[in-house]
């Protein structure tokens, strides 16, 4: 099935774009694939506090080296740069992990125990913002009334409009942080959200494959949407690599990974996960559509923008599905997890508000919303 946006069944099959010397293309188009290099797990962030250094230096050792007693996070645990650098480093063994880092540390009994200590303070804050999203007046157990409850959920003013922004007015710099911004989420697109397909059944879990095989493209790695944003980072002379700027980003932007991360790796929070993807899916046509927008008046060619114009159509039907299907069908099977559903809306969109309003903040300041580039 040609997934949603995509180039006809029967074009051409997708090859590589002309290369520089270093192997990466150099003038991305529709139907580029990331070279090999580029999908490879990145190196050990720097750290940026006393927890993300033990977390790091404890990564640098053989698995059996074990850990001694854990600092305190510098700073919250949900969107400080040491707080949340730490736990995404925890998070990314369970993913792609770290070049040069012991494998068997994904389940070695100290870090899941120190994992497990922090998330109890993480899941406290995340309830904590999300209280800052209003609750709609609704039978969480009632499968009908969740679509609607949901589309409340994402009409409660939560923060400035990033896409809005840099479609009128926002220079082509800007979009360009802005795509490092997404990039720690975007290049592992979908896979968060992949951890509910065995958490799941009938209607539900379908609804769910249903979307997640659009998102990995139907079997063509050059649809997968994690390879569309390498394309576009290319377009915008970017560094595709999986991981190139975790140093870059802060600790808010980290925080909506962990938060995916989070509610994905906990079974009991699946409805979460649920209610999540669902208000990924229900709020992306218009910002996608915004995004697109500001490329085209960028100058910017169809091959950069097409992750953007691809979302567009894809989410129009998604957010349909995901409202109805997926987190209503799960409400239907499971009352019980309507509450949950309800809290992984309110929880994105106050997270997703709180990034989208740091960065803004930057930029009306007239300064970069990334943190400085490390000394080489």
């Amino acid at each position: 099935m040609t997934p949603p946006g995509s180039a006809p069944a029967q074009a051409a099959p997708a090859q590589a774009a002309p290369a520089r010397a270093d192997g990466r293309p150099d003038i991305p188009s529709y139907g580029t694939v990331l070279p090999a290099d580029d999908l490879r797990p990145g190196r050990l962030p720097r750290p940026r506090g006393p927890l993300s250094a033990f977390v790091t230096d404890a990564l640098r050792r053989p698995a059996e080296a074990g850990l001694g007693p854990a600092p305190r996070p510098a700073d919250d645990i949900l969107y400080g740069d040491d707080g949340a650098l730490a736990l995404y480093c925890l998070y990314e063994l369970h993913y792609r992990g770290f070049a040069e880092v012991d494998e068997r540390w994904e389940w070695a009994p100290p870090l899941l125990a120190l994992r497990q200590e922090l998330e109890k303070t993480l899941e406290a804050r995340i309830r904590q913002e999300a209280e800052s999203v209003p609750l709609p007046e609704c039978d969480s157990r009632d499968a009908d009334a969740i679509p609607a409850a949901l589309r409340e959920i994402i009409t409660a003013p939560t923060g400035p409009s990033l896409s809005r922004h840099l479609a009128e007015h926002g220079s082509l710099e800007q979009f360009r942080e802005f795509a490092i911004h997404r990039s720690p989420l975007q290049l592992k697109e979908a896979d968060p959200h992949s951890w509910a397909i065995p958490r799941l059944a009938g209607l539900p879990k379908a609804a769910l494959v249903e979307i997640q095989a659009d998102e990995y493209g139907n079997g063509t790695a050059r649809d997968v949407h994690q390879n569309l944003f390498g394309v576009t980072m290319l377009g915008l002379g970017l560094d595709a690599r999986y991981g190139a700027y975790l140093d870059r980003v802060p600790g808010t932007t980290l925080a909506s990974v962990n938060l995916a991360s989070y509610f994905g790796l906990h079974r009991r929070l699946r409805g979460a996960l649920v209610g999540h993807l669902a208000v990924f899916e229900m709020t992306s046509v218009e910002p996608m559509a915004a995004y697109d927008t500001a490329l085209r008046r960028h100058g910017q060619p169809a091959g950069t923008r097409h992750f953007f114009s691809v979302h567009v159509v894809a989410d129009a039907h998604h957010q349909t599905v995901a409202a109805e299907a997926l987190a209503g069908g799960l409400v239907r099977a499971e009352p019980a997890l309507g509450a949950d559903v309800l809290f992984g809306a309110r929880a994105i969109m106050a997270v997703e508000g709180r990034c989208a309003r740091r960065i803004l903040d930057a930029w009306e300041a007239g300064r970069s919303s990334l943190l400085a580039a490390p000394a080489a």
